[in-house]
């Protein structure tokens, strides 16, 4: 087999294929047998048949073909290994280029390939504050209002009421039936759609409609509410009026964060810290990959990005089915095409998504960071421990047993990820705030730090054993 290489700008290879003489007749007697054993030829039982007498009755193409499949089926992974290629999709058979001896030519997509730059070079200060009492504050009033009670008020909307209504819009993010929000006195971050939008139901009365129009900046988080500006209908369903109870050892126990309003706000003051570090770490570690990124090169084949559309275009249509809407009825009320959709606003998100992952994957290479049983441990049962809370029992797992181990085996491997996922940010964070300490090798960690490759070669191996048809 003589397997010439021919590297494409597209991060693609070809790969020119001659076998010999003897391999090619090899199978073509094979494809005639399976001609033979599948047809009916005059005067010979099944598979009986001469390789002359099949050449005579169905011909030399169509043995060629036959044997041109089954070659590809048992040499393609050969193929690629003795060529040193490591897929990143599926290839496809070019052309056949000669018959006698077979000559082919396989068009191969390379697996995405990243080089980081002087990564440990790259720095960005690491800034949170804890929140202060305001914001506790604000908690306070959050966790009053979830045990407040209500009562059904004709009157117009004022602040503090709790008000249940319908919100419509051609835009498919802004659609939402039975909406409930309460209506503050000032305006709070987080508020769905926007901060302030509840202010703007002061005055209407159960029945009524009003249409709001609202211009969302550059920078807002949805994307396909960026810049844009959108009319949002809203019609009042009920209108209840709101009784907050007091602040005080009552309430404490009641939400059982403890026996005491100082074990109250203990409480709500962590949380409120965990979720303030929580957004930070998220937009830090996003701006600092984007930093990273600018010194980096990568790169992957069309196909790799194509398949991350799949998945953005895959959770897109997992939302809307929430709504009770599918695809096409929302690319007709966005007015747009599943085309121009996927180019426009699909890809731009799936490009960030992919070359943010790949980095970090190759953090985590080059890095060798590992999962260790402690944390993994500690993972798992978290999660077992909020499906329990979640109410789902994994012993009525469908297909009995083997359906648990797989659940189980789900978790471990989930598990897997956010440990190590978490260990790679950790370690991009020392080494942006100049704390970094390279840990010492040992054999013992080289050795397990070969365990991922083994890993990425096994899949290597799933993707070379299929070929495009």
């Amino acid at each position: 087999m003589n397997i010439e290489k021919q590297y494409q700008d597209d991060h693609s290879v070809k790969l020119i294929v001659e076998f010999d003489a003897e391999k090619t007749n090899a199978y073509k007697r094979r494809a005639a047998a399976r001609i033979s054993s599948r047809s009916k030829i005059p005067g010979f039982r099944p598979g009986k048949a001469p390789y002359e007498i099949v050449v005579r009755n169905f011909g030399e193409g169509a043995i060629a073909e036959q044997a041109i499949d089954l070659l590809i089926d048992d040499e393609y992974s050969k193929i690629l290994t003795e060529a040193e290629v490591n897929p990143g999709a599926a290839g496809a058979l070019e052309s056949v280029d000669n018959l006698d001896p077979f000559k082919m030519t396989f068009h191969v997509p390379l697996a995405p390939e990243v080089d980081l730059g002087d990564y440990h070079a790259v720095r960005l200060p690491y800034e949170w504050q804890a929140p202060g009492e305001k914001e506790v504050e604000e908690a306070l009033e959050n966790l009053r209002q979830m045990y407040s009670t209500t009562e059904t008020v004709e009157r117009e909307i004022q602040t503090g009421d709790y008000v249940l209504l319908d919100v419509e819009s051609e835009t498919t993010e802004l659609n939402r039936k039975g909406f409930a929000t309460f209506v503050r006195n000032e305006d709070r971050d987080g508020e769905w759609p926007y901060s302030g939008f509840a202010k703007e139901l002061i005055g209407l009365k159960s029945g009524e409609s009003k249409t709001i129009t609202h211009a969302f900046p550059e920078d807002w988080d949805v994307e396909e509410l960026k810049g844009k500006s959108a009319d949002i209908k809203v019609t009042i369903k009920t209108v209840r009026g709101v009784t907050l109870p007091d602040l005080d050892d009552e309430l404490a126990k009641m939400t059982g964060a403890g026996d005491t309003l100082d074990a109250l706000r203990e409480a709500v003051k962590k949380d409120v810290e965990a979720r303030s570090k929580d957004e930070y770490d998220d937009k830090y570690f996003a701006d600092l990959i984007e930093k990273i990124k600018e010194g980096a090169t990568i790169k992957y084949h069309a196909r790799t990005l194509e398949h991350e559309s799949e998945h953005v275009l895959s959770d897109l249509s997992s939302r809307l089915a929430q709504q009770n809407m599918d695809l096409e009825a929302y690319f007709k009320a966005r007015n747009t095409t599943r085309e121009k959709f996927i180019e426009e606003e699909v890809n731009p998100v799936a490009k960030k998504r992919l070359e943010r992952s790949l980095i970090l994957d190759e953090i985590i290479r080059r890095e060798k960071i590992q999962a260790d049983n402690a944390s993994l441990e500690s993972e798992y049962n978290n999660t077992m421990f909020s499906l329990m809370q979640q109410g789902i029992d994994l012993s009525k797992a469908r297909g009995g047993r083997q359906g648990q181990r797989q659940i189980s085996q789900a978790i471990a491997m989930e598990s897997i990820s956010r440990v190590v996922t978490r260990k790679a940010l950790d370690t991009l964070k020392a080494i942006a705030t100049g704390e970094y300490k390279p840990a010492e090798e040992t054999p013992e960690s080289q050795a397990a730090a070969e365990e991922p490759k083994e890993e990425s070669q096994s899949e290597s191996s799933d993707q070379q054993e299929k070929t495009a048809e």
